[in-house]
């Protein structure tokens, strides 16, 4: 009777499908994991990748392109204006250097020309005791040394761009001259200079010291 069980519970098991547990007559029992896994696997979502595309539209293209025009000439023209900023920085830091190179003796200049006011008043002044009347040689070799040494100076100011004012007879220009008195204009034109009283000096054409002057006036009768 055990034998007979036996074989019948064989014959279930092979007809059974392979791996699952399942009794003829019967549902069946359990699923291997195998199973389970490769029915979750179907059953999962699909690949993004697979989903469609939609490309832009002929529009959409259309104002991306406008957009981007205006950026590049939106660049473009900040570009140039950076380029002509730097470029006028450039220019101005190089005149900058060169009046540094060219008036940076400015102050000095200043200073020199009282040495040679006095040194022409002292020339001056030994060309009138060293008069032909006068026989004292010591006098005269004085006075041919102060010129020879006044001229020497002022060559040495012409090769420095320092340069000594002729006002007499010209215009009056406030940039350059000083007032101190007005004379009558006897044979010259009203408004012109007529004396020096100080010497002007230019440092490369710019004003360092006016020069005092005495201008001609219409004399009152």
């Amino acid at each position: 009777m055990a034998a007979r069980s036996l074989r019948c519970f064989g014959t279930v098991l092979s007809a059974s499908r392979p791996g699952s547990l399942c009794f003829r007559g019967s549902p069946c029992v359990f699923s291997t994991a195998a199973q389970q896994r490769s029915t979750g696997d179907e059953c999962g979502p699909e690949d993004p990748r697979d989903e469609p595309k939609h490309p832009l539209s002929d529009c959409a293209l259309e104002h991306k392109a406008i957009k981007l025009e205006e950026q590049v000439r939106d660049l473009t023209e900040r570009y140039r204006k950076a380029l002509a900023d730097s470029e006028n920085v450039r220019r101005r830091t190089q005149k900058f250097v060169e009046d540094a190179k060219l008036f940076g003796i400015q102050s000095f200049c200043r200073d020199l020309v009282e040495v040679a006011d006095i040194l022409e008043k002292t020339a001056e002044s030994a060309a009138e005791e060293a008069e032909p009347s006068n026989p004292n040689p010591t006098l005269k070799k004085i006075y041919e040394g102060l010129s020879l040494l006044e001229a020497k100076l002022q060559s040495v100011f012409a090769k420095h761009g320092l340069q000594k004012m002729n006002p007499v007879g010209g215009k009056y220009d406030p940039y350059d001259h000083e007032i101190v008195c007005h004379v009558p204009a006897e044979g010259m034109q009203p408004g012109t200079i007529a004396l020096v009283t100080q010497d002007g000096y230019k440092l490369h054409g710019r004003t360092i010291r006016h020069a005092l002057v005495g201008v001609a006036v219409e004399s009152q009768e």
